[in-house]
């Protein structure tokens, strides 16, 4: 059976009991406060409702029967039936039918009540009357945490709540309701219980998504969005509590329209609404619009409550501004043979300077086949730097004359053109400096036997002035010679030796010898050029080999008698070095004492042919290169002979006086021979 009952107003209803014998002393009660049924049976709303979709139980009894109905709140725009007979007794037995023994219908409770509380806010019921029976309310808001928000009259029945609610904290708090004896055993339920938070309007709009920044490009066509304004309300989302509409209360600055942008009611789109002629960055006072953005809710009425911020709008620049030269001609002075920045050239862009439709782009388009200028964009201050890359020739030419264009990084949009404003001729003057005298070739190489006779000619060096157009001397000089070997006619360039030429001096490295000379004009001031000369000196065999080591040592009763491998080595080159030639000199006497034996082309082996005593012996040995012809060095190899006891060498002199007579003749023979 449904109650059509409208938010706006009180309604009155009928409702019919019947227990067929006369309703004699009936008794309604309702679950809800709000409503009450009068002894005729019209249910009365006592208030202004807003419970649609909500439910509500009437209890009805009478001293023979009793019944409990559930009546649906419906709006006032719902279908309004006809009212129905909802109570009555099924057949005639006089026999009660009990639909439920406990009846707890929900409950609403409108949040940021004001004192005095506790105050009731509904009411359970109990079908059956069973005495010493009492109501016991649990669940999240009596018991459990927050505790004490609820309570229940054990007796009546009746729920009240003990201080103001908060929605926004908890919406909904789900109870049971159970009826215990007088020992507190459950005798009927649990039963759930719904409480919900009625929402008022107690929170205002709110822009948490802040800084709002949005960009546009200028010229851009009527109603482009900008950007989306969102503002958040904590109120009941189903309610208009938290009906937002959106509105602009201020826009700064003013010009050239005090309404330059519109905000979408609902949406929170902004939008542009000027012209695009209008939407000229070049033009505005600034590029940056601030706007004044509120939220209020309430669906926008007056009752709403309301939240601002604040959007910042920045038009961007688009290229439809070509850069454009300072004047048509710049003028440039260089000296020859120097190289750097020589002139700034200057443009003027009325674009935004931090963007690509500013910054400028320079190309030399005629006037450098050589490629001795380059140009490039100072980043500060968008001139062009024109350089020079490659040192010019005023002999050459002393004028040059170059065509600059000048064009963005970004490309124009499709109506704008470079015009003849965005190209400019550079006149550039050499300025005729004293260049200095110039070799050739540099560097010099020459290849010279060493050892050549000191005053030999070595070659004669050749230096020219660049400065063609003036007549001018040149004069020679050593510059440095390490060895002090060289030196040169001052008039004519001829390089002559002053002492002998050594390869193996430590002043040749890679067999080559390096000098340098200078080539000074009689310019005012002189200037000089400088000359390398590398002489690659070949090979003379001029040095005899040397034998190593010079020292040996041995038992007295050694039984390996091999005594010592010999090395022989060459500061000459192949072929004035190995294979060398080992050799003993003649030994006299009645018996040979030692052998020496080839290895192989630079290594001999010494040999005792048997022990001897302890003591110094001096061999003669004679190791001859190569070259052409050869050469030999005759040196000696001092032997020590020693007593070797439990590995310990004792080399000490004690005999060193005990030569005989073969060694003597030996050594004779040896000085003779050198």
């Amino acid at each position: 059976m449904n109650l059509q009952v409208s938010r706006s107003s009180c309604c009155y209803c009928s409702v019919v009991f019947d227990d067929c014998k006369g309703n004699n002393k009936l008794n309604f009660e309702v679950s809800n406060p709000d409503f009450k049924v009068e002894h005729d049976g019209s249910l009365v709303a006592l208030k202004n409702v807003s419970e649609a979709g909500r439910a509500l139980f009437v209890h009805a009894r009478s001293e023979h029967a009793e019944d409990m109905a559930e009546i649906l709140i419906v709006g006032a725009d719902e279908k309004h039936d006809a009212l129905k007979e909802i109570f009555k007794i099924e057949g005639n037995l006089g026999i009660p039918r009990q639909k439920r023994a406990i009846l707890a219908t929900p409950i609403l409770i409108p949040e940021n009540q004001r004192p005095p509380f506790p105050r009731s806010v509904g009411k359970v019921i109990r079908s059956e009357g069973t005495e010493g029976a009492k109501f016991r309310l649990s669940g999240k808001g009596v018991d459990q945490d927050p505790k004490g928000i609820f309570r229940i009259n054990e007796i009546s029945g009746d729920v009240s709540v003990t201080r103001p609610l908060d929605r926004e904290a908890i919406a909904n708090y789900e109870l049971e309701v159970e009826v215990t004896d007088l020992s507190g055993k459950i005798i009927d339920g649990p039963v759930r219980l719904d409480i919900s938070v009625i929402d008022q309007n107690d929170n205002r709009p709110m822009f948490k998504e802040g800084p709002y920044v949005g960009h546009v490009m200028e010229g851009s066509p009527t109603g482009t969005t900008v950007m989306r304004m969102t503002a958040f309300d904590a109120d009941d989302p189903s309610t208009d509590n938290a009906l937002l509409r959106y509105n602009i209360l201020k826009q700064t600055p003013t010009k050239p329209s005090p309404n330059m942008f519109y905000i979408d009611p609902e949406k929170g789109d902004i939008v542009t609404v000027v012209s695009p002629v209008l939407l000229d960055r070049e033009t505005m006072e600034t590029p940056k619009y601030e706007l004044v953005i509120e939220a209020k809710d309430m669906g926008g009425h007056d009752v709403g409550l309301t939240g601002t911020a604040t959007a910042t709008i920045l038009i961007d620049d688009k290229n439809d501004h070509p850069p454009e030269f300072t004047k048509k001609e710049f003028q440039a002075t260089v000296k020859e043979g120097v190289t750097g920045v020589i002139v700034n050239l200057t443009v003027g862009d009325r674009d935004d300077p931090a963007t690509g439709a500013w910054r400028a782009v320079y190309t030399i388009i005629n006037g450098n086949p050589g490629q001795s200028f380059e140009i490039h964009t100072n980043p500060q201050t968008n001139e062009g730097m024109l350089s020079v890359v490659k040192p010019l020739d005023y002999e050459i030419s002393a004028f040059h004359t170059l065509l600059i264009k000048v064009e963005n990084e970004d490309p124009l949009i499709p109506d704008i053109a470079y015009g003849p404003s965005s190209t400019a001729t550079v006149q550039i003057t050499v300025e005729d400096v004293n260049e200095g005298p110039v070799f050739h070739p540099n560097p010099m190489t020459v290849t010279k036997q060493e050892n050549i006779p000191i005053g030999s000619i070595v070659l004669t060096v050749n230096a020219t002035d660049p400065d063609t157009l003036q007549h001018q001397t040149i004069r020679y000089s050593v510059y440095k010679d390490p060895a002090s070997w060289l030196e040169i006619n001052p008039t004519n360039g001829t390089v002559a030796t002053t002492a002998v030429l050594d390869r193996e001096s430590p002043h040749v490295q890679d067999n080559k010898y390096t000098a340098l000379f200078l080539a000074i004009d009689s310019g005012n001031p002189p200037a000089t050029g400088t000359g390398t000369l590398h002489i690659t000196l070949e090979d003379v065999n001029d040095n005899v080999p040397s034998l190593y080591p010079t020292l040996a040592k041995v038992c007295d009763d050694a039984k390996d008698l091999r005594v010592v491998v010999l090395g022989a080595s060459d500061k000459d080159l192949h072929p004035n070095t190995d294979p060398f030639k080992f050799e003993l000199s003649k030994q006299s006497g009645p018996e040979k004492l030692w052998r020496i034996n080839k290895l192989n082309n630079t290594h001999a082996q010494v040999v005792l042919l048997q022990n001897l005593k302890k003591a110094n012996y001096n061999i003669p040995i004679s190791v001859t290169d190569s070259g052409k012809p050869p050469l030999t060095n005759n040196t000696e190899l001092k032997l020590q002979v020693c007593s070797c006891k439990k590995s310990r060498m004792d080399c000490s002199a004690s005999d060193a006086l005990h030569i005989s007579m073969t060694l003597i003749l030996l050594s004779l023979f040896s000085l003779f021979c050198l």
